[in-house]
């Protein structure tokens, strides 16, 4: 069945919790999670950079790791438990150095752009930093791990450097506001 009808009158539920109004911080977070998981496959899609490609299915994983965790399956009332530390912020700052080491050094701001997989990258970099401040604001209420936080950070950066190199290997400038 594709649907419980459960939420029906505004609420729902996540572990540990119940009868939470949908508009509560931990749901725009958790909302905010699958929109960009979303706007990475899209990106996956239009991506033929096979090392980007692979990357960004990886992230997909870790963004349902990242929902689960914020759905609470960590806490006491849950049977599993998610792994999710420092060394998946670890990987994104590889891919973000390696990457950036053959890119040329960009001195203004870049307008997003370029080949279809750049564009797709830099909207999804936008929907992580959304995510970021919605996982942030949730935090507030709710007990959130900080490397979810960092990673989330790091992401945005990772997607931005992933347009970046994915324009350059085609051999796409980079356009630059004019002020």
């Amino acid at each position: 069945m594709y649907y419980t009808g459960k939420g029906d009158n505004g609420t729902s539920s996540v572990i540990g919790y119940t009868s939470i109004a949908k508009h509560d911080p931990i749901f725009e977070a958790i909302g905010s999670v699958d929109e960009l998981n979303s706007a990475i496959g899209v990106a996956v899609y239009y991506t033929h950079n096979e090392r980007v490609r692979t990357m960004l299915k990886k992230i997909q994983n870790d963004l349902f790791k990242i929902g689960a965790l914020l759905a609470g399956f960590n806490n006491k009332a849950s049977a599993r438990s998610i792994d999710f530390g420092i060394d998946y912020v670890k990987k994104l700052e590889e891919e973000i150095n390696a990457m950036a080491a053959v890119l040329p050094q960009y001195k203004k701001f870049i307008i997003p752009g370029g080949s279809e997989s750049a564009v797709h990258l830099h909207l999804a970099r936008a929907i992580a930093r959304r995510a970021e401040r919605s996982v942030v604001g949730a935090s507030e209420k709710y007990k959130v791990s900080p490397t979810i936080k960092k990673y989330l950070n790091r992401l945005s950066s990772y997607l931005f450097v992933a347009a970046l190199y994915v324009n350059y290997s085609e051999g796409i400038n980079e356009e630059h506001p004019e002020y």
